[in-house]
């Protein structure tokens, strides 16, 4: 279920608790990275998590440490792809395209909106 999402997509949170509530429903943000074999996105600027990091120093003296956030990863099925003309979620499609290159022709699958059928 990955596979209709890639890294540097932008994407929505469609579940979970609303903004008003302290949650990231509604957010949309860029995808930093795709766990395939866990079926999870880190999407930037959402689903921030605490994390304290034990404190230590550099080679130059510098204090590294404390308390940090960062994103956390979320499930796939949680966010939806954007819609590139209506700026809203929208399903994926794959329909097969051939392309011909230097006298070649090749079948590619290509990535598409469903609600207005342009291409991702």
């Amino acid at each position: 279920m990955a596979k209709n999402i890639k890294k540097g997509d932008l994407v929505q949170v469609i579940s979970g608790a609303s903004q008003a509530r302290g949650g990231d429903k509604g957010k949309q943000g860029r995808v930093i990275e795709v766990q395939v074999e866990k079926n999870r996105v880190i999407v930037e600027g959402v689903n921030f998590v605490t994390k304290h990091v034990r404190v230590g120093q550099t080679q130059r003296g510098t204090k590294t440490g404390g308390i940090e956030t960062h994103e956390a990863p979320i499930h796939v099925s949680n966010v939806a792809l954007i819609d590139p003309e209506t700026k809203k979620p929208t399903r994926v499609g794959f329909r097969s395209e051939t392309v011909t290159k230097d006298g070649v022709s090749k079948t590619v699958r290509v990535r598409y909106a469903k609600k207005s059928g342009k291409d991702l």
